[in-house]
């Protein structure tokens, strides 16, 4: 799951997400080449991936393979962290479209370590016509990007994780019929979901309010992009009961990601009272979705009755990942 930064590493990867989205619309008027920060594309092209995906979905759903846009093409997934939904869903969804994806896990590639990134970047690009990558830290992507001629596909930093957001968003569409002028509630940790969900926030007008405890609050930097957009509600709160009272979605995470296992005990402690239920859910409303971006840990973050709800669409919201990705490789590879 989602990792946390280390002190400072978010406002560094913040500044370097304004400055990084102004050199590139500086450059090209037009579409940036990598898929690193949902801010990085206005509203027209954020929408326009989301209803591709709804398209390329139905398509795929009917059993129709007659559209192959990556035959012949083969993409290169770079995984320094492991995750189930994030292979599968990636590698499933590039050979559903005709292409072939290849695996390198942390045993195959060590970047920062056996080789520099900017090597990397450019040997795998002379294999490959896209490259994903799923990593600890938020440089790394931006330094793949950065040599790799390539398209480069955020798939997890310590900063933010821009695939599950889009994957989220399509799930809105399909049950809420939008994502515009609704009230999303974040309930829980302070983290890279937590991170995107503001970067959106800062391209499509919608209430965000993340609910957590005192301390754990997302990046102050992050933050103040959303506000600063002027174009959604932003809310940072300490209450979860009151903060989803009237919101159209309630998402949560867990609490102790990949490489904070040690604290788990420590912000079990912390996190009393934020734990997503039964009880919560009805505060909210009968008109509220459940949302995880799993994998979960039932009976700490959410209960096994909240999940199992009718409400929830936390399994939609999973396989979402796929037709989001396939949408996202579609775009920046002009098919």
């Amino acid at each position: 799951m989602r990792g946390r930064d280390k002190p400072g590493a978010a406002s560094r990867a913040a500044q370097g997400n304004r400055r990084g989205g102004r050199e590139r619309r500086r450059e090209a008027k037009q579409i940036p080449k990598d898929f690193l920060h949902i801010n990085d594309f206005d509203k027209d092209t954020i929408m326009k991936i989301l209803n591709r995906a709804i398209e390329v979905k139905k398509a795929i759903k009917s059993g129709d393979r007659s559209f192959q846009p990556f035959k012949g093409k083969s993409m290169a997934m770079i995984f320094a962290k492991p995750s189930m939904r994030t292979r599968v869903s990636f590698e499933t969804g590039f050979f559903l479209l005709g292409g072939h994806a290849i695996y390198l896990g942390p045993d195959d590639i060590q970047m920062g370590k056996r080789e520099e990134t900017r090597d990397v970047a450019r040997v795998l690009s002379g294999y490959n016509d896209i490259i994903m990558a799923r990593v600890f830290a938020h440089q790394d992507i931006l330094d793949l990007a950065k040599y790799a001629p390539v398209p480069v596909i955020n798939g997890l930093t310590d900063y933010n994780h821009p695939c599950q957001i889009m994957a989220d968003a399509l799930t809105m569409l399909e049950h809420i019929g939008r994502v515009e002028n609704t009230k999303v509630v974040y309930v829980g940790d302070g983290n890279n979901i937590v991170h995107s969900w503001l970067l959106l926030a800062a391209v499509l007008p919608f209430h965000f309010v993340c609910a957590c405890p005192k301390g754990f609050e997302p990046d102050a930097k992050t933050v103040e992009i959303a506000r600063s957009a002027g174009i959604s509600k932003i809310e940072i709160t300490n209450d979860p009961r009151e903060a989803v009272k009237g919101a159209d979605v309630v998402y949560t995470d867990v609490w102790a990601s990949m490489g904070q296992k040690e604290e788990a005990d420590y912000r079990k402690q912390k996190f009393q009272g934020f734990t997503v239920d039964e009880a919560m859910m009805k505060i909210a409303g009968p008109q509220a979705y459940l949302m995880h971006c799993l994998p979960a840990e039932r009976g700490v973050e959410v209960t096994d009755g909240a999940i199992e709800a009718p409400n929830s669409i936390v399994f939609p919201q999973a396989e979402n990942r796929m037709h989001a990705q396939n949408a996202i490789m579609l775009h920046v590879l002009g098919a």
